[in-house]
Order: C-alpha cells, then sequence, then structure tokens
C-alpha cells in the first residue's frame, strides 16, 4: 500500500495552466467520488488553492499514472501537457510534502497560514464524500498536529505576510496616502477578508464589498464599517475604485476589458490598481493592455513577497526540523500499524490453542487424573503445539538458506545470540 501526493502548483505551472486545473467547491465531492471509482484509489483528497490542485491518496500501490490520466480527462487537459508540470511524491516524501504543505514552507508567501484551512476544509470535504478512511485520516490528523507545532514553535507565521498582505503592499507603493483611495473588493472570502484587515489597518475609509449574495458581502462589510453590493452592481461602482482586489471562485471572468474603459472614462483616466488573486481570473488579462491600469495577479506578486519574507526565513529551517519529525514519527507509527494484524491473528492462534489444552485437561481431571496429572499435560501440550508451527517453518527456512531469518527469531524472542540463554 502507498500513499501518494500529486498535482501542480505556482512553482510548476504558470496562472494559465493552475486555473484549467482547479476545482470549484461544486465539483469536489463528485469528483473524489470519481476518483475512487475509475482509478486504483481507495482514499482520496482534493486541495485546490489559487496556488495548487494537489490530490492525496492511499493506492494499493503507488501508481500515479491512471490519476494523472484521470485529472487530465476530467479537466479536458492534454495528458502531456499535465505530466510536464505535475510532481508525484510517494509514501515518506508524500507525508512530508502534505505537512510542508500545511505548515506553509511550500507556499508562495513562506509561513502563510490561510493554507492550514484550505486544507482541512479539504479534508472535511473528503469525508462528506466518504473517500477518506482511516489510513488517510491519520495522516490528515499527523498533518494538521505538525503544522499546529510548527506556528506554534517557530516564529513563522508572526509577521503579516500573505498574498493578501503583498496586494495591500502593493498598493501602498502605487499610491502615496493608503488614506485617500476607495477600494472596491470582489468576493467574500478568507482571502478577501484579509485583504479588507489590511486595508483597514492602513486607514482606507471607503471600502465595498461586491459579492454572489448579499448576505455575505453584508457580514464581511459590517466587520469593517464598508458597504456591500451585488456583483451586478459593480458596473456603478467600479469608477469609484482606486483600488481593486478580486478573489472569487467564479469560473467566468467578472470584469471585462470594456467596463473598466468606462469605468476609466468616468474617472477621466485617473489610475486604477487591479490585484487579481483568483485563479481562474476574474479580471480579463486584456485589462492590463488599458492606460492608467495596474494589473496584477497572483504571479506578479512574487517580487513583493520577496521583500516580505526576510523575516521568516531564519524560522524556515527550524519548521523543516519539525516537519522531518513530524513525518518520521508518523512513518514509525504507520509500520507499528503494519504489525497490529499479525500480532492479532498471533494472539487468536494461541488462544484457540490454550483453548483446546484446557479442555483437555479438564476433561483429565473430570475422567479421575490428578491435578499435578492434568498441569503437566496442559504445560506439554501448550509448549509442543506452540512451537510447532515455528520449528517448522525455521528449519524451511534455514535449508533455503535464509540465515537472516534466525537472526530476526533470535531478536523477536530475546534469545541473545544463542550461546548462554541463562
Amino acid at each position: 500500500m502507498a500513499f501518494l501526493a500529486l498535482g501542480i502548483n505556482h512553482k510548476t505551472a504558470s496562472v494559465d495552466v493552475r486555473e484549467r486545473v482547479a476545482f470549484t467547491p461544486e465539483q469536489m465531492v463528485e469528483a473524489l467520488q470519481q476518483l475512487c471509482r475509475v482509478t486504483p484509489t481507495r482514499e482520496a483528497a482534493i486541495l485546490s488553492t489559487c496556488n495548487r490542485s494537489e490530490l492525496y491518496l492511499h493506492q494499493d500501490q503507488a501508481e500515479a499514472d491512471a490519476v494523472l490520466a484521470w485529472l487530465a480527462n476530467y479537466h479536458r487537459l492534454n495528458l502531456d501537457e499535465l505530466k510536464a508540470c505535475a510532481y508525484v511524491h510517494v509514501d515518506e516524501q508524500a507525508v512530508r510534502h502534505m505537512m510542508r504543505v500545511a505548515s506553509g514552507l511550500d507556499s508562495l508567501v513562506l509561513g502563510e497560514p490561510q493554507i492550514l484551512g484550505q486544507m482541512k476544509s479539504a479534508y472535511a470535504v473528503a469525508r462528506e464524500a466518504g473517500s477518506v478512511g482511516p489510513l488517510l485520516g491519520r495522516l490528515f490528523q499527523a498533518t494538521f498536529s505538525t503544522a499546529k507545532t510548527v506556528r506554534t514553535d517557530t516564529a513563522i507565521g508572526e509577521n503579516p505576510v500573505s498574498v493578501a498582505f503583498a496586494a495591500v503592499s502593493l498598493a501602498r507603493q502605487i499610491f502615496s496616502n493608503l488614506q485617500r483611495s476607495q477600494a472596491l473588493l470582489i468576493g467574500a472570502g478568507e482571502t478577501i477578508t484579509l485583504v479588507a484587515r489590511h486595508l483597514h489597518e492602513q486607514g482606507v475609509k471607503k471600502i465595498v464589498v461586491a459579492n454572489r449574495t448579499l448576505e455575505r458581502a453584508s457580514a464581511l462589510a459590517a466587520e469593517f464599517g464598508a458597504q456591500a453590493i451585488l456583483l451586478a452592481d459593480i458596473p456603478q461602482e467600479l469608477h469609484n475604485s482606486d483600488i481593486v482586489i478580486s478573489s472569487t471562485a467564479s469560473q467566468l471572468p467578472i470584469l471585462g476589458k470594456g467596463a473598466v474603459e468606462q469605468a476609466l472614462k468616468q474617472r477621466k483616466h485617473k489610475p486604477m490598481f487591479m490585484v487579481d488573486i483568483a485563479v481562474p481570473r476574474d479580471i480579463e488579462p486584456q485589462v492590463g493592455e488599458l492606460d492608467d491600469v495596474y494589473l496584477y495577479s497572483v504571479d506578479d506578486l512574487h517580487e513583493v513577497v520577496a521583500e516580505n519574507l526576510k523575516s521568516r526565513q531564519g524560522a524556515a529551517q527550524a519548521a523543516e526540523e519539525l516537519v522531518a519529525a513530524g513525518t518520521s514519527d508518523f512513518m514509525l507509527r504507520l509500520r507499528e500499524l503494519a504489525a497490529v494484524d499479525v500480532l492479532k491473528a498471533y494472539r487468536q492462534n494461541a488462544e484457540r490453542i490454550r483453548d483446546e489444552e484446557l479442555g483437555k485437561a479438564q476433561r483429565l481431571l473430570a475422567n479421575g487424573a490428578s491435578a499435578e496429572e492434568a498441569l503437566a499435560q496442559l504445560a506439554r501440550g501448550l509448549t509442543n503445539k506452540l512451537l510447532h508451527a515455528p520449528s517448522v517453518q525455521l528449519k524451511k527456512l534455514s535449508a533455503e538458506g535464509r540465515v537472516e531469518a534466525l537472526g530476526v527469531v533470535q531478536e523477536l524472542f530475546a534469545l541473545g545470540d544463542g550461546t548462554d540463554n541463562r
């Protein structure tokens, strides 16, 4: 049996590829059930964010080709194109990869905390789909525990560094005084919540939150004294916005070139700063061709992120050591679990022999034999039957030249070197 972690991320694939491999929340349950039905996968979970789409699997064998073929077929991609940017980790490396991802060590922004919540959500959805069993479930729990230790015992998450923070930092470079700027935030999820918090902390007084449902937008807006609108109302609000930051799960662009052109005319070509954090993209790439628009995607945030990461580099090594320890501990426990079935069968066999020999001793007593005679027979019967099968197998293994088996037995039964067993 094998654990696999496979997929693509911001290091191996462009945003154009990542948006085509992304899973929407509505697709998740059906995709997981289909994956387990048509591939050798026994247990599965899918993590899909703007920076990665990864599958965590438990299979009988470390065979990734069938899963990659399914992934390409599901998203209508060319298999060779997918393989060119996909990675596959097996067993201990898969465990280590999951723990590094959950700890923020594999993120675009080193140590960013949102990924742990996203991984917990992936686990919850997989449980809902019925695609997580005992082994993958144990791996997720060990992953969460290790990530928590990394957060508690290192400084990797102390500084406010995230994609959301990077976006606001970039806005601060373009607008010398954010307090005079108005921001339009599209979406109401975790990333946009962080963006709103950072903008609020920078003194932005006017924030508008646009979302598919007014209820979600209103809940977020109330937290920061913002205004809530529907996505359909964006064209009427866009011309008032100096800053536009978008992160939704929409499969189609929300802002097109024409709408932004119209807004620029109303603004008399006053500059607009736009960040599209979503995958698939919320803002048509052609918007970036317009004069007076500064459009950035998640892939454009690398330089800003690099400046904000210096304080976290020192903590990364300590975090890597904790991940290594968490991986070793999980693999040790997994190997211990592998012995459980053998021990269970061994005990059941011993108990069966015990009951048989005890029954014989009781019958001897019932037929008038002395207690000493019955006990002696019980001892002989237990000794002979318990040693019979191991003795036969040891002779067979020795005859076959498998001398290492003799050493294992000596260690198993604490027999020393066989010369002095006192």
